[in-house]
């Protein structure tokens, strides 16, 4: 989950990860493995994409802004200004790579045809049930098979609808909201606590240890450092 990592989080796969952290935290990146491993993919399956309202509680208001409808294709992102933006960003750029919304876990020998963001969630399930045995992370943020199952339906999202930025950043904000982002945000969780929880979920951010939390697993391990992830995580809250 990474990069478009190796496979599964770098071997890597993000992501979203076991079942054992929290029913409440799906393991994103390339944790395809994850979810073996421990808590987030399957326990992040908490990821609870299970809120419409994926930041219902802090204030009456929500961080996330509106979920827009998709866009055309000349039209693949969205500006990124808002600290919620700049964290789903860091989160791509320890899991992604330049693919960005387009990335494929590079172990995956059978690639899709066509990119990501040209496919409907359903084509990704055809691919994914047609290529058994290699990994599979898809996307920005590195959605491993189980978790982008749990994600969409939580979601409430149609397998018709196309896999645009927009709903990959839509699944991404309830594996936010499943690591504590209200209550980060509102205060009630320290920001290294918050950090751990997302490392939790995306086996390319380092956890407090300065290794990824599934490190060794599958090939798993940090993209950036944790020296770079505090700085930035700081910059973007900051106030």
């Amino acid at each position: 989950m990474r990069k478009m990592w190796g496979p599964l989080a770098c071997v890597g796969v993000c992501v979203q990860a076991a079942m054992a952290w929290s029913e409440a935290m799906p393991m994103v990146s390339r944790a395809s493995l994850m979810v073996a491993r421990a808590p987030l993919i399957a326990a992040p399956q908490p990821n609870t994409r299970a809120s419409p309202s994926l930041f219902a509680g802090v204030s009456g208001k929500s961080l996330f802004a509106p979920s827009p409808r998709a866009q055309p294709r000349a039209a693949l992102r969205a500006p990124t200004d808002g600290p919620i933006d700049q964290l789903r960003a860091l989160i791509a750029k320890a899991e992604a790579g330049p693919k960005d919304y387009d990335a494929v876990q590079y172990g995956a020998t059978i690639r899709p045809d066509d990119a990501p963001t040209s496919m409907t969630v359903q084509q990704i399930y055809d691919w994914i049930d047609a290529t058994p045995g290699q990994p599979h992370a898809i996307g920005r943020y590195q959605f491993i098979p189980p978790t982008l199952r749990r994600l969409v339906k939580r979601a409430g999202i149609d397998p018709s609808a196309r896999f645009t930025p927009q709903v990959q950043d839509q699944l991404a904000d309830i594996l936010l909201t499943d690591a504590g982002l209200d209550r980060f945000v509102s205060g009630e969780l320290e920001r290294h606590a918050f950090m751990n929880n997302l490392a939790k979920i995306w086996a390319g951010l380092p956890n407090d240890t300065g290794k990824s939390h599934y490190h060794g697993y599958a090939g798993n391990k940090a993209s950036i450092t944790w020296a770079y992830f505090d700085a930035r995580m700081e910059a973007i809250f900051s106030g």
